[in-house]
Formats: C-alpha cells, sequence, structure tokens
C-alpha cells in the first residue's frame, strides 16, 4: 500500500479529540484508528506491536546492523476538533495554477494562500469543504507507515533500531500524559507532524489552556436595576481587557498571542475558553499574570467570586533540549538533503508531541509531512510531497 492509498484510508476515520469528556483517548472514535494501526503493524512483520490501555499504538523494527542509536518516529491519531472532524469526503485534484474550488462554496486562491503557487502540478488530496481533511497528523502516520513497509520488506536497507509510537489527543495538549517514554525504547525521536518539505522544527511556544468562568444573577429585566448580574455582558468586558493586537489574526514568527477559541453562556453563567502562547519564557508568565490581574480586576468591579480563572501549562519550548543534542538536528538535515531539500530551521507556532517528550528525556524534533491550511475546511496535503517526506524517513534512519 502506498503513501497516498494510506492516507485516502485512515482520513476516512473520523478520530477528532474533545477537551470536553476528561478521559483518555478523549473520544471512543479514536479507537478505531488505534485498533487499525495496531493490525496494519502486526500484517506488516513489526515487532512488539502493542495497543495500550490509553491507546497509544507502539511497535518496534528491530536493526538489522550493530552500533547504531535507536530512533523514535511519532505521530498523533487525533484531529482538530475546530472544525467539524467528519465525515471526511477526500477527493484528489491535480491543481493547475488559479483558484482552486474546494467545495460547500469555499475557494481558495494563491493570493490569499500562498502554498498553493508551489503546489502547480501537484496532485492534492482535498476535503469537501464540510469537514477538515485530517492531513495533520494522518499524513504523518502514513509517512511512518510507509516508511514500516519499506523497512520490512527490504531488509537490505541498513539500520538501527526503530521505534514507532503513534499517540491520541494531541490536538487538546494530552499526547504525551500517558506516553511511555521508557518502554518507548528510543534514544532520540522525532515528531512527523510538520509542513513543507526541508524544514525542521526545533522550537515552539510555551502554551497554556485559561479558562475564565463567570457567575451571574438573573432576574426579569424589567425589574433589573441594581439586582441582575449578567454573566454574558461580564465575559464580553473580560475578553475586551486583553490586547486587540495579540491574537493569531495579528502575530507571526515568535510572536506570542491570546487566543479565544470558545465562548458560551447567558445571565446566569458564561465561559470563555482560550490558549496562551509565546516563545519566550518570560513574555510567556507575563501572559499568565496579566490574564491573573484582569480576573482580580473584574473581582473588584463585579464583586468577589464573579471571575473564576483556571491556567494549566501544556507544554513548553523544546528549543533549549534539543540544542543539546545537536547530531539529532544533523541527521535531520543529512536526510533532507539525501531527497533533494535544502533544511531550514523554522520555528512552530504552536506544538507537538515531542514539545513535552524532549522534557521527559526524549529529545524530539518536528519533521514535516506535506500537509497545508490545518484545522479548517480549506486544508489540504500534496500527495508528490507526502512520497518525498517518505523517502526522507528511509533517508533519516539509514545506517
Amino acid at each position: 500500500m502506498n503513501v497516498k492509498e494510506r492516507f485516502l484510508r485512515y482520513v476516512a476515520i473520523d478520530s477528532g479529540s474533545s477537551e470536553e469528556t476528561g478521559t483518555t483517548p478523549s473520544t471512543e472514535k479514536q479507537w478505531e484508528m488505534g485498533r487499525l494501526l495496531e493490525k496494519e503493524l502486526k500484517e506488516l512483520g513489526a515487532s512488539n506491536v502493542r495497543l495500550s490501555e490509553f491507546c497509544y499504538v507502539y511497535a518496534e523494527i528491530p536493526a538489522n546492523v550493530d552500533n547504531q542509536p535507536a530512533i523514535g518516529l511519532i505521530a498523533h491519531m487525533d484531529t482538530a476538533a475546530a472544525v467539524p472532524t467528519g465525515p471526511v469526503h477526500a477527493r484528489c485534484v491535480v491543481y493547475q495554477g488559479g483558484e482552486l474550488e474546494v467545495g460547500n462554496g469555499y475557494i481558495m486562491n494563491p493570493e490569499s494562500f500562498e502554498c498553493l503557487k508551489k503546489h502547480v502540478g501537484h496532485e492534492l488530496v482535498l476535503t469537501d469543504g464540510t469537514t477538515l481533511l485530517g492531513a495533520d497528523d494522518k499524513a504523518g502516520v502514513a509517512e511512518i507507515m510507509a516508511l514500516c513497509e519499506e523497512l520490512l520488506t527490504h531488509p537490505e536497507i541498513k539500520h538501527g533500531k526503530i521505534c514507532i509510537g503513534f499517540t491520541p489527543d494531541e490536538e487538546i495538549g494530552e499526547g504525551s500524559d500517558h506516553f511511555d517514554v521508557a518502554g518507548f525504547g528510543a534514544d532520540f525521536a522525532y515528531t512527523v507532524d510538520g509542513g513543507a518539505p526541508g524544514e525542521l522544527e526545533c522550537e515552539n511556544f510555551n502554551a497554556c489552556s485559561a479558562v475564565v468562568n463567570v457567575h451571574g444573577f438573573n432576574i426579569h429585566p424589567g425589574s433589573a436595576k441594581d439586582k441582575m448580574v449578567n454573566a454574558a455582558r461580564i465575559a464580553m468586558v473580560f475578553a475586551s481587557l486583553l490586547p486587540q493586537s495579540e491574537t493569531p489574526e495579528h502575530t507571526e514568527n515568535r510572536e506570542g498571542f491570546y487566543h479565544l477559541n470558545s465562548i458560551k453562556g447567558d445571565e446566569v453563567s458564561a465561559q470563555l475558553r482560550y490558549i496562551v502562547r509565546d516563545h519566550d519564557w518570560a513574555k510567556f508568565e507575563a501572559r499568565k499574570e496579566y490574564l491573573r490581574g484582569c480576573a482580580a480586576l473584574m473581582n473588584v468591579r463585579f464583586g468577589e467570586g464573579t471571575v473564576e480563572l483556571e491556567l494549566k501549562d501544556s507544554y513548553y519550548n523544546m528549543k533549549e533540549k534539543i540544542d543539546e543534542h545537536p547530531e539529532v538536528i544533523e541527521r535531520a538535515f543529512k536526510a533532507f538533503r539525501a531527497v533533494g531539500d535544502e533544511p531550514v530551521l523554522v520555528p512552530i507556532r504552536g506544538g507537538t508531541d515531542g514539545a513535552r517528550l524532549s522534557y521527559e528525556g526524549l529529545p524530539c524534533p518536528n519533521l514535516p509531512t506535506g500537509g497545508y491550511n490545518i484545522h479548517g475546511v480549506m486544508e489540504y496535503a500534496s500527495i508528490p510531497e507526502m512520497e518525498k517526506n517518505a523517502r526522507m524517513l528511509v533517508e533519516l534512519v539509514r545506517a
């Protein structure tokens, strides 16, 4: 089965995660992906294949040459629930330039979506405009599985021990919560969860979630003067305190932000959910302190206990950990050059499982997949780039 066939098979499975359940995995539907990958790895002849109680899939390809490091490759099975995650109706088109009709009234053009300019003549996989595609990170899953098939059917390719890991719930910041680093058995690893060929990501945002709960009191609006405490309106006041220029829509590169990704409520109760990001540690801590100050100010204005703030760190910038292992970076650069890509280090405006794993003793930078416009209905993947990335993985592990 080639990369394209695997990818189309995987994206057809709705494996969206959820922040609401508090379970691991956060959704039952992720088990379908986990069981499928477990079955396929066993059929390919991988060793020590196991599906954990938390829906993590592990496998190994034994070394066929001595004195090589054990290399890990990791991708996540879940998809982000920012837009509907399924059912995904993927379709393949050869992009000829100009506007590209996605479906459901959506049209991509190269002026707004500049990544299209380098994909003229490429076969692309798109959605029908009603869901995301799931290239984040099923493109990575497909490429790792293609590597497994290549190594297991071509034993003449010399390599050390290869450790495979597929995780649930990465999209909600919990993909590393139950990852068995010791049992995984790698000396270092790479997540396969990036974008364009040749890009190696060794630094990422420091990240936390912020939940703002507002408690109000309702009474008929005709007799509400000096009595009603309108939680929905107070939530709007809180949101207005955050810098409007420090949002994803107005930032780039290493600039941090506050991102309101959910709002709900009425007069009695309201809730705002944010993700908070910054590459710089001091600025990251300052953002959290600013949120605490906003909550305190609101409670002075509207009464103690009106606003409750919950902050939870998700992951930290892996740069300082990766910098301690330049050989991991150099191995990736060598693999990029072997398939004709000039390597470049780029910062992630996001995070991966590798960010947390790097702090747990497993250095883990991020490799490209060939997926673009992730987390939305304009998401697509380039088949030629996915095929190249699969070849790059072979070069990465080659002795």
